[in-house]
């Protein structure tokens, strides 16, 4: 944790001098990232993942890989959150990022830039200069699993960290990207008592929820999988879309 991203302020309580310290948001989901980072809660993707990182793909035998859970990634400040599936085992699996080095980052954080969430349309690595703006992306799964199917109970465990990320952010738009994250997300509430039924709550591309009036709008798309967006289910123009309505919405004034 970096001294900048704390600030402390001296305040006289009962006639003592006390140092009350702040924590940032950036901070504070730093320390939560280094908890997602060490998780081994789930035997079966541990062993896979760190598997996938030792063996390596063909075309990135040179790379090192990441290997671990993946944190979530943007801006501290964010009023729109974007929940993903899991990392890809050679794309954030490898890179360390949240979609990021894969087919499916290729199309998500261009459709980001053009409707101005993001400073650039390329996502390679770490450190090439990405920037999220007034966004946030995280996942239903933090480890990437066999298949790209995590289990019921591994997603459970994931959720925890997925709710702390809700509460530091308190962002006013959820983006689910695929059905598993939309139902992971509405289970979270369900838990919490925030919703009474999922039931009135149905995936579908382009599909947006006021869940109550307290709640982030919810709106759905299809996942930018590699198979979704090379077959045309899921568009250019079909992703833009559903990112403009969410930029209207957060253009309006808070109520």
């Amino acid at each position: 944790m970096r001294y900048s991203q704390i600030v402390s302020n001296g305040t006289h309580i009962a006639g003592r001098f006390c140092r009350v310290t702040f924590i940032t948001p950036t901070a504070r989901l730093q320390i939560l990232e280094g908890r997602i980072v060490r998780c081994r809660k789930c035997p079966r993707l541990v062993h896979y993942r760190e598997d996938v990182a030792r063996v390596k793909r063909r075309a990135y035998r040179d790379c090192t890989y990441w290997g671990r859970p993946v944190p979530g990634f943007g801006d501290a400040g964010a009023e729109l959150m974007i929940i993903g599936l899991a990392p890809g085992a050679h794309g954030s699996n490898r890179t360390g990022r949240m979609f990021t080095g894969d087919h499916s980052g290729e199309f998500l954080y261009g459709m980001l830039y053009s409707a101005g969430f993001a400073n650039q349309p390329t996502a390679a690595h770490r450190d090439d200069g990405l920037a999220l703006r007034n966004a946030y992306i995280s996942a239903a799964a933090r480890c990437a699993p066999p298949d790209n199917k995590p289990l019921p109970s591994e997603i459970l465990n994931c959720a925890g960290y997925l709710e702390e990320e809700l509460d530091l952010l308190k962002p006013r738009a959820v983006l689910a990207l695929g059905a598993i994250a939309f139902n992971t997300y509405l289970a979270l509430l369900l838990r919490r008592g925030q919703i009474h039924s999922r039931a009135p709550f149905r995936f579908a591309h382009g599909a947006e929820y006021e869940l109550t009036p307290e709640l982030p709008r919810l709106f759905a798309s299809y996942h930018p999988s590699q198979q979704n967006t090379q077959t045309g289910r899921l568009t250019p123009t079909m992703m833009l879309g559903v990112l403009r309505r969410i930029r209207r919405l957060l253009a309006k004034p808070k109520k």
